[in-house]
């Protein structure tokens, strides 16, 4: 199979850039953000700055041919004010999270795009005082659920109480009617009430007793969850997975990142109650509202349905992507690239972002993890030019 080429367009990568090492290597190991460079085809890949050949589209990795983008100017003078929008959340965020600037950037990205994302690891890792920052960041409302086995769907979303003065009954509104939601601990709680989430993630709203109630915009979730193998915890059904846009692991932070953080977060001021809003609430549903602007070349699509349709056809794969797995993707690629203050979407784009998206929703046979296995089918498929 023909290499990945490389992207000969500018702009600051999304994440710590990953070093060549070779020929690529089926189901490589433990999966990392973004994937191998590999050496680009000669003549097949033209120079950067070396435009189309005539009668040609852009070629992959490049930006779109002048006059063909959609995007006008007023819309890409928008989104180079988003990039620095974004900036300036990062670098709030980054005072109370530290040496987690790939993981920030990830989850505004998939934010952005409207979607929810799961944080899966140990605890301890700053998986609760990453939501809890950059709600501090954006000024939005923020509402913890701590999950355990004895709730009930019901102290989620809300419930009927009958008031005695006015002899009726009135809905009293759950936690999740917040900007921002963190779902601690998902997985600690039974099926039923897990199951709660699915309309509010889905749909935005919420119905009891036949009456539907509409969440307050932006409503976003942040779930996090232990890993499976510790005690008491209840896995998350297929169904429920399906509604996270990525799925993420913090990790440990590296040891000077840890030394700093000692620093900060054993000083006298809490280093969270010192966060002030960089960002409001509508300005960042306008980003969410910018986000159609943003240009995907055919070519790109194209790639993005190549990927899934190798996955659907491979007997390895025992559960492959759906279409609205395929729509998540493109979303969060289009997010990636307006984040970077760019008007348009390149095929690295989706390749950086393929493991967060399409992991948690492959099941692929044998011992192989499905992180592993997206990173190598999207290695594997050639971009077409």
């Amino acid at each position: 199979m023909q290499g990945i080429p490389p992207n000969p367009h500018g702009g600051q990568p999304l994440a710590p850039p990953i070093q060549p090492h070779g020929a690529a290597q089926p189901y490589p190991g433990p999966h990392g953000y973004g994937h191998p460079q590999q050496a680009p085809v000669p003549g097949q890949v033209p120079v950067q700055g070396q435009g189309p050949m005539p009668g040609q589209g852009p070629m992959p990795g490049q930006a779109p041919v002048p006059g063909q983008s959609p995007v006008t100017d007023q819309q890409r003078e928008r989104i180079a004010h988003v990039g620095q929008q974004f900036r300036r959340v990062l670098q709030n965020v980054e005072r109370v999270i530290l040496g987690k600037s790939d993981v920030i950037t990830r989850v505004l990205a998939a934010m952005c795009a409207g979607g929810h994302v799961l944080l899966l690891d140990v605890p301890g890792v700053g998986k609760t005082m990453l939501a809890r920052s950059i709600a501090a960041s954006i000024h939005l409302s923020f509402k913890r659920i701590q999950f355990t086995p004895d709730l009930l769907p019901l102290d989620i979303t809300g419930n009927n109480v009958f008031n005695l003065r006015k002899k009726a009954f009135e809905f009293v509104p759950g936690p999740v009617f917040a900007n921002l939601v963190l779902a601690d601990e998902i997985n600690r709680a039974t099926p039923k009430t897990q199951a709660a989430l699915l309309e509010v993630m889905a749909e935005g709203q919420v119905t009891v007793d036949g009456t539907t109630h509409v969440l307050p915009q932006p409503f976003l979730v942040i779930a996090t969850m232990n890993p499976l193998e510790h005690d008491g915890t209840f896995p998350l059904p297929a169904a429920q997975l399906d509604r996270f846009t990525i799925r993420l692991s913090m990790g440990f932070p590296p040891p000077d990142a840890e030394m700093r953080m000692l620093d900060v977060h054993m000083g006298k001021d809490v280093a969270i109650q010192a966060l002030r809003p960089v960002l409001a609430a509508e300005e960042f549903l306008g980003w969410q509202r910018l986000l159609p602007s943003i240009y995907v070349a055919e070519s790109v699509k194209r790639h993005a349905v190549n990927v899934v349709t190798a996955m659907r056809q491979d007997p390895a794969c025992l559960t492959p992507p759906s279409p609205r797995a395929t729509l998540m993707w493109l979303r969060m690629a289009m997010a990636v690239a307006m984040l970077e203050g760019r008007d348009h979407v390149v095929p690295s784009d989706l390749q950086r972002t393929a493991v967060d998206v399409l992991a948690h929703r492959v099941v692929v046979s044998g011992q192989r993890s499905g992180g592993a296995y997206v990173d190598y089918v999207v290695r594997q498929v050639p971009i077409e030019r």
